[in-house]
């Protein structure tokens, strides 16, 4: 077989074979060829000089929000990703049926960068969060929409993975959970997994997660008091364990005010790891708190979680969630995406969205990504020294 590129030397993790080790990793047609020792190349292959780094399935962020210049809260995915590794992000609500074909044509089609979404159950998506506009768009029943988004996800299957919705205080206010049902209705007449966004009670955590179906994902699972997943005294609540077993997925979306390092200590020491870990990158937490998901993944890191699982909660992980397999893997045949990271030593200063720091010991670093089977961070491929084919 002739390969397009090979990643040569670098260290392999990639949680969906149990691989850690060093390997070369081939493309070919866009997708994954090859993984395996001093992989020979033709003459037309090009071949990026990886030893001493970490190549890894490339990152997929679960939560962004990236409709550039159609919603007050997007930010440029390209820009983004290309500092922070990912290879595919997944917008989460930022359009609904009345804006989607706008995000589809002008954004997503544009992009490099593999974006893919969750349609949102209000008419217009999240429309009015911004710093001197605040709307929780679930506020007003009028403005959901479910024929329509039922209409739209089905015609759009090959870009909308899932439903989203927002409940809580600020986002839909006294109507509570009526969004929710609204949307858990279109989840299910188009047979597609909901992602529910929770902040302040009305309604609580524990409500919600228990109407939430196996495979349905719940976004900002670590957030701080009120509406955290463990109590006072640090205990895991019964109803979030029982969640997980039905299959709930628990996904971090940091954001500006989802993600609490004192939820998460107890989280962890109580043996309950995230299903996902996402930045909740938007327009109000790219320069803080949340910054990007290399960040975002730096802090679980430094609290204790091990690096392959870290990994695992952005790749394979995120691709169940999506119900995407050919994603998140360097297995032969799978889409060919890698992000290339280095784990840097030092102190270094990370804060959550109660302002408490955490100084931590490394920090996640992206390097390079290839998508698509093509090298693509044009800023520091200089890094990285093209070898010689003969």
């Amino acid at each position: 077989m002739t390969f397009d590129l090979i990643l040569r030397g670098g260290r392999v993790i990639d949680p969906s074979q149990k691989l850690d080790g060093v390997r070369d990793v081939a493309f070919t047609g866009g997708k994954v060829a090859a993984v395996g020792k001093d992989l020979k190349p033709g003459p037309k292959t090009e071949i990026r000089d990886v030893t001493g780094y970490i190549v890894s399935p490339g990152l997929i962020d679960l939560h962004t929000h990236v409709y550039w210049g159609g919603t007050s809260l997007g930010i440029d995915a390209e820009e983004f990703c290309r500092t922070s590794g990912v290879t595919t992000a997944i917008d989460t609500g930022s359009a609904g049926p009345g804006n989607w074909m706008g995000f589809r044509k002008h954004v997503i089609e544009k992009s490099q960068v593999r974006i893919l979404a969750y349609l949102h159950v209000s008419h217009a998506g999240i429309y009015g969060f911004d710093k001197r506009v605040m709307v929780g768009e679930s506020r007003e029943i009028l403005h959901m929409n479910p024929i329509d988004c039922v209409k739209v996800a089905d015609a759009n299957r090959d870009l909308i993975v899932g439903i989203k919705v927002r409940v809580g205080l600020h986002a839909s206010g006294t109507n509570g959970e009526a969004a929710l049902d609204l949307a858990l209705q279109v989840a299910n007449e188009v047979g597609m997994p909901l992602m529910c966004h929770i902040d302040h009670p009305p309604p609580s955590y524990e409500h919600v997660i228990g109407r939430l179906r196996p495979g349905d994902v719940l976004t900002h699972a670590f957030r701080p008091f009120p509406n955290a997943p463990c109590t006072a005294q640090g205990a895991i609540k019964p109803e979030v364990i029982a969640a997980r077993k039905k299959g709930v997925i628990f996904d971090i979306g940091h954001g500006k005010g989802s993600f609490s390092f004192k939820t998460t200590r107890n989280m962890l020491a109580g043996g309950f790891e995230p299903d996902v870990i996402s930045s909740d990158v938007h327009t109000l937490c790219i320069e803080g708190p949340a910054f990007d998901q290399v960040t975002t993944l730096s802090k679980f890191l430094c609290m204790g979680m091990p690096l392959d699982r870290v990994i695992a909660a952005s790749t394979v992980n995120a691709a169940m969630a999506l119900k995407r397999p050919e994603l998140g893997s360097l297995k032969p045949g799978s889409v060919g995406d890698a992000t290339i990271l280095t784990i840097k030593d030092g102190k270094f200063d990370y804060v959550d969205v109660d302002g408490e720091h955490l100084i931590g010991d490394k920090k996640i670093v992206s390097q390079g990504t290839v998508i698509a089977g093509k090298w693509w961070h044009p800023k520091r491929s200089n890094k990285f020294r093209k070898l010689a084919t003969a």
